[in-house]
């Protein structure tokens, strides 16, 4: 029972950031491509403009994996300051995050995945993200400890949707008529509805356990 407990703060950031570990080794290989120079069909865009990937990636691993231990009660137990010391990281890397995000899906050259429709659902989301992080800021300033765990969790979730992504768009796979441009937007927006979804009744049924 002993080693259980000892193991037990580490099983929900352990869940989340394998769930982020795909977009977090395509993002090292982003950064791996810019700096050997390697140009491809696929990459030329982040070359063209290589700051805004540079800061989405750095933003994201700090966010996803500091975010992951601020969803464990028992860790936060173990080590009080940690929460309040790691939201100080957590916050504004989630903000350059989804704010990057934004910019890349505005500026960037579209490729198959960044039409109109993947756009403006990447500009929503991001700026839910934003709005949700600031939400949760706003309430814990003034102390109101239910509203921050709820609308950070909102907008870890929709952050690390990116893990759960490669799920929702294995169908194009399975089903190759299905590719195109309007299955690899449902099949990302799916990704990020699926996170909300289960962030959603974290919060009504174990606020506790889904605390951020």
């Amino acid at each position: 029972m002993k080693t259980r407990s000892r193991a037990r703060p580490w099983l929900i950031p352990a869940a989340l950031i394998l769930l982020g570990v795909l977009p977090l080794i395509g993002g090292v290989m982003r950064l791996t491509e810019l700096a050997s120079g390697d140009v491809t069909v696929g990459n030329q865009r982040f070359f063209a403009a290589p700051l805004p990937i540079v800061l989405h990636v750095v933003g994201s691993v700090v966010y996803f994996i500091l975010g992951a231990f601020q969803f464990s009660a028992s860790w936060r137990a173990l080590n009080p300051s940690w929460h309040r010391i790691a939201g100080r990281i957590v916050i504004p890397s989630g903000l350059l995050s989804a704010l990057t995000g934004m910019w890349m899906a505005w500026t960037y050259p579209p490729i198959l995945g960044d039409g109109t429709a993947a756009t403006v659902i990447r500009i929503v989301v991001g700026t839910c993200i934003v709005l949700f992080i600031g939400s949760g800021y706003a309430a814990i300033r003034r102390r109101d400890i239910a509203a921050h765990r709820a609308w950070m969790t909102r907008a870890y979730a929709l952050a690390i949707a990116a893990g759960t992504q490669p799920l929702t768009l294995a169908p194009m796979i399975i089903f190759p008529q299905l590719y195109g441009e309007l299955g690899y937007t449902l099949g990302l927006a799916a990704g990020w509805v699926l996170n909300l979804a289960v962030a959603e009744w974290l919060i009504r049924t174990k606020p506790v356990a889904a605390a951020a």
